[in-house]
């Protein structure tokens, strides 16, 4: 008794750069030609670097996460909240000179932070000042505090100048923080585009 053998149906070459059509010698054959099959070899290969790689950036964002200190957990935050304060206070002038100009923009806090550490993530202490004001006039303080007043009120200036309870913030509490400012950064930026 003979055993006969449905003839093979024609593939397509899965070679992007090919798709010929082709009857395959064996059933795992996706490849029409020798090139062809080099090719498909080099695009696994490929598959399987990139792959490799992403594994490995991903290995070495954890272990540089694991290695981080509190000052670098307290850094990351303190570069969301600003980036929040500058996205929040888009549309505005500068707190202290009141223009709007093409150069940068920082987070001016009214309070310093070293001054005033209780205050650093405080968003009525925080606005967005232009780099001048900020840097090489140290806040423009005078005209910073009149136009405080004008956005916030009296009675909240008097509350930022006031005594403050010295706060310290957990690793968890910062990564916390850092995560919801990138947030809402990411959603101020969306609906600005909008």
């Amino acid at each position: 008794m003979t055993i006969e053998r449905k003839p093979a149906k024609s593939k397509k070459c899965r070679v992007a750069t090919c798709r010929a059509s082709f009857v395959p010698a064996k059933p795992f054959q996706t490849w029409c030609s020798p090139d062809c099959a080099v090719a498909t070899i080099r695009q696994r290969q490929d598959k399987q670097r990139k792959s490799f790689a992403q594994r490995e950036r991903r290995k070495i964002k954890v272990r540089k996460e694991k290695l981080k200190t509190r000052a670098d957990h307290l850094k990351d935050t303190q570069q969301a909240f600003n980036a929040w304060v500058r996205a929040r206070d888009a549309a505005l002038p500068c707190v202290s000179c009141g223009r709007h100009h093409q150069g940068k923009y920082d987070a001016g806090h009214y309070r310093t932070v070293g001054s005033n550490p209780a205050l650093r993530f405080e968003p009525m202490n925080c606005h967005r000042q232009c780099s001048p004001c900020n840097t090489r006039l140290s806040g423009n303080i005078v005209n910073y505090r009149i136009e405080l007043v004008k956005r916030i009120g009296a009675e909240a200036v008097d509350w930022l100048e006031g005594p403050h309870e010295a706060k310290k913030y957990t690793v968890e509490e910062l990564k916390a923080m850092t995560a919801e400012y990138r947030a809402k950064t990411k959603e101020l930026k969306k609906g600005q585009a909008a």
